[in-house]
């Protein structure tokens, strides 16, 4: 059994899935030891509404992912995504008290930069630098040890909903685990599927869940832009039962046996079977028909994501062009439809930077749960948030400036 210290866990928390990775801190740097899945039961567009269920959820996905690796888990890094998540860009100044940049100076701009109104129902859930400046000169990405009188610094804020966050937290505690972090899904994702030199040149990593669609955009190596748009795999599952006329549960099925949104390259000879209901007989259909159901919605997804993406002036950012990732992205076609519709170049997106059980999370609806271990490898902290604490984000702002003061 390998030493509880040296494993990292994801712990992502979807609208379709419990997902749960565990990984091993080698020498020669992550390796994936351990694997557990199991359907969502309680969730509904990436927000908690049923605690038992997905109390329930967690706990298969777990005691599978133990099972593999032969440990006992009993701290996790959790996603969070859904509606609720809103990002924005922010900018601090502060004065530098002696001649040169120390530590707590880079603290104190950043609090001057999250020091914006929010709502009272919302809070922080990361604040990311983009850049500082001093004295006028920007782009530096570490001000520690220059001289200069005037610090300031460009930070994008992540916001959640003050309730969905405490129930994620809440589920997990009730299913016997610690939360050493929340973080946001597409960030954690960004960790496995992208690759440096994307991330500099400027590229939009949109994943594709069961509930949602989540967008962030990385430019000069930092986040630049984040949006989350309520529609995902779910929908087109539903949009199957309802041109269909089948269950949904079928549905789901026939979308992943053989779902297309990409109707021109079927031929007219290829058929599926939909299963009669009530002692109805079985139907044989085109599989044309399913490229004509599924093709406008996914047009429609990233039309919305091109219009964010116009809207929030990110359209110069993004030279190296698309990843897709997350279990959405399956699709036959949909590379193409991408492609099509915001006009950029588009790869599909699959972990990496790890080792050990690759080929068993080597598909684009592991991103996040890898992402979410190679995140926690990255910082390797302590267990910051239980449920029984009066304030579980004021935590927050202490992991910020805790982990500031261990880089710079």
């Amino acid at each position: 059994m390998a030493k509880r210290n040296e494993l990292v866990v994801g712990l992502d928390i979807g609208t379709t899935k419990i997902c749960c990775v565990v990984g091993e801190l080698t020498e020669e740097g992550v390796q994936i030891v351990g694997l557990g899945t199991h359907p969502s039961m309680g969730l509904r567009k990436g927000v908690v509404v049923n605690i038992d269920s997905t109390v329930e959820s967690i706990q298969r996905a777990v005691e599978a992912a133990e099972i593999m690796a032969d440990c006992d888990i009993t701290n996790v890094y959790a996603g969070i995504a859904g509606g609720h998540i809103k990002g924005f860009n922010s900018h601090g100044v502060t004065g530098i008290k002696g001649t040169e940049v120390t530590p707590m100076d880079v603290a104190r701009v950043i609090e001057a930069a999250r020091a914006v109104a929010i709502p009272m129902d919302r809070e922080v859930i990361h604040v990311l630098p983009q850049e500082f400046i001093v004295d006028g000169d920007g782009g530096i990405d570490d001000p520690v040890g220059m001289a200069g009188v005037r610090l300031e610094v460009r930070v994008h804020i992540v916001t959640a909903a003050v309730t969905s966050a405490h129930n994620i937290v809440k589920c997990t505690n009730k299913a016997g685990l610690d939360v050493i972090d929340i973080v946001l899904e597409p960030l954690a994702s960004s960790e496995a599927v992208l690759v440096s030199e994307e991330k500099d040149l400027g590229v939009a990593l949109i994943d594709i869940g069961g509930g949602t669609t989540d967008l962030a955009i990385f430019s000069d190596n930092h986040i630049k832009h984040t949006f989350v748009l309520a529609l995902g795999g779910n929908n087109l599952t539903n949009d199957i039962n309802v041109g269909l006329s089948t269950p949904l549960a079928d549905a789901e099925v026939i979308k992943k046996k053989y779902g297309t949104c990409a109707s021109r390259k079927i031929s007219k000879d290829e058929t599926i079977e939909i299963r009669g209901v009530g002692g109805r007989k079985a139907r044989q259909l085109p599989r044309q028909i399913l490229g004509e159901i599924l093709e406008p919605r996914v047009e429609e997804i990233f039309s919305l994501i091109r219009q964010e993406i116009i809207q929030s002036g990110m359209e110069n950012y993004v030279s190296a062009g698309v990843v897709l990732t997350g279990g959405g992205v399956l699709l036959d076609g949909i590379t193409e439809v991408a492609e099509r519709v915001l006009n950029l170049s588009t790869r599909i997106g699959k972990p990496m930077g790890m080792t050990g059980l690759v080929d068993v999370v080597n598909n684009p609806m592991y991103a996040t749960a890898v992402g979410l271990v190679l995140y926690g490898a990255r910082k390797h902290q302590r267990p910051q948030f239980r449920i029984r604490d009066k304030h579980i984000f004021d935590r927050v702002m202490t992991r910020m400036k805790k982990w500031f003061r261990e880089i710079l």
